[in-house]
C-alpha cells in the first residue's frame, strides 16, 4: 500500500509542477504585454516596474534568446531588454504545452501567436516556436532559458499565405 501511495504522490507532483510551470509561462505573457496601453509603451517608471517583475520570472543566470530581437543573459540583462520595446503592441498566446518534469528540472516547448504592432501603427501577425528551460529555486519554477524561433511574420493586411507564395516565387 505504501508503494501505491507513493507512486500516486510521485505523479501528483508531476502534475503540480507541470501546472506551475503553465502559470509561469502565462505571467510572463500577462507580463510582457502589460507593457503596452492604447498609445503604445506605458511611461517610464510603470514599465520599470513590470520589468523588475518580468525579471523575477527568471533565474540570475538565466538566458533570454529573442532570434532578431537579440539576446540577454542574466536578469539584470533581462530586465533590461524588457525597459524597452521594437513594438508599440504585443499580446502572447502560447499553445500546445509539451512540458516535461525531471526532478527540478524542466523543459518545454510552446508555440507562440502574437499578434503585434509596430511603430507607425504597422499590424504584424507573428507564430513561432519557444523552447525553455526551468528550474525550482527555492521551491518556486523559474525560466532559465528561453528561446525563440519565428516562424513566420507576416503584415497583416497581407496575410501569411501571400508571404508563403512569395517566398516561393
Amino acid at each position: 500500500m505504501q508503494d501505491r501511495l507513493d507512486a500516486l504522490e510521485a505523479r501528483l507532483r508531476v502534475l503540480e509542477d507541470v501546472e506551475a510551470i503553465r502559470r509561469l509561462k502565462a505571467r510572463y505573457g500577462e507580463l510582457v504585454d502589460a507593457r503596452f496601453g492604447d498609445e503604445g509603451l506605458l511611461p517610464e517608471d510603470e514599465v520599470g516596474r513590470i520589468a523588475d517583475r518580468i525579471a523575477d520570472l527568471f533565474t540570475a543566470d538565466a538566458v533570454w534568446d529573442g532570434a532578431a530581437l537579440g539576446v540577454s543573459r542574466g536578469r539584470a540583462a533581462i530586465r533590461e531588454r524588457f525597459l524597452s520595446s521594437t513594438l508599440t503592441f504585443s499580446w502572447h498566446f502560447f499553445v500546445k504545452p509539451q512540458i516535461e518534469v525531471a526532478g527540478d528540472a524542466a523543459t518545454g516547448r510552446w508555440d507562440i501567436f502574437s499578434p503585434c504592432t509596430a511603430p507607425g501603427n504597422r499590424a504584424y501577425w507573428m507564430t513561432g516556436v519557444e523552447d525553455d528551460r526551468y528550474v525550482r529555486e527555492n521551491g518556486v519554477w523559474k525560466h532559465q532559458s528561453m528561446s525563440l524561433r519565428v516562424v513566420f511574420m507576416s503584415p497583416y493586411d497581407r496575410g501569411w499565405a501571400r508571404r508563403a507564395e512569395e517566398t516561393r516565387s
